[in-house]
């Protein structure tokens, strides 16, 4: 069931909070208590103790629940204009992107464009990053050279859930 509850705030929190009637704040914020209310209404097993279950063991740390327990909201990777609040960061020197191999060409020419979401999403290790890749077809990792694009005055922020992110990654900056 946790899968599920973990599926369902993924795209409510990211993509499509009018699908439970939910309102997102300017910052990604929604109450706790309308989400589990209209999450029942919908038909879903969701109470307190099962989102701060899902909350904790998520293995991306998508979700954040606020300081006082009472907001929640996706760490990242939303669709929907959102802004984090998040302070600009100077990045470690490497970062990571794991794509499918038929993206090459593309990415080699364009550089990576965040796509549907408002933010590139960068790891901080290979790892994770093959993870992600594996999603999307015949994995590979991408270096990108954090340090250099930073230096040359890219803004990078690192979301709640450590993810690096960056409006776009041009081609000069990637390798394998």
């Amino acid at each position: 069931m946790s899968k599920e509850i973990s599926k369902l705030l993924s795209h409510v929190l990211r993509h499509a909070p009018e699908r439970l009637g939910l309102v997102l704040d300017p910052n990604g914020w929604t109450s706790v208590n309308d989400l589990i209310i209209k999450a029942k209404k919908a038909g879903y097993k969701l109470d307190r103790e099962t989102l701060e279950i899902v909350v904790a063991m998520n293995d991306k740390q998508r979700f954040t629940l606020s300081d006082d327990g009472r907001r929640i909201r996706a760490a990242q990777g939303h669709s929907l204009k959102i802004d984090l609040g998040l302070k600009a960061s100077e990045p470690p020197v490497l970062l990571f992107h794991g794509t499918a191999r038929s993206n090459l060409d593309s990415i080699f020419a364009e550089g990576l464009k965040p796509g549907r979401r408002q933010h590139v999403h960068l790891s901080l290790d290979e790892s994770t990053a093959m993870k992600v890749g594996e999603r999307h077809g015949k994995a590979v990792v991408l270096r990108v050279d954090a340090a250099r694009m930073h230096a040359d005055g890219k803004t990078f922020w690192q979301a709640d859930n450590g993810v690096w992110l960056t409006g776009h990654v041009p081609p000069q900056y990637l390798s394998f």
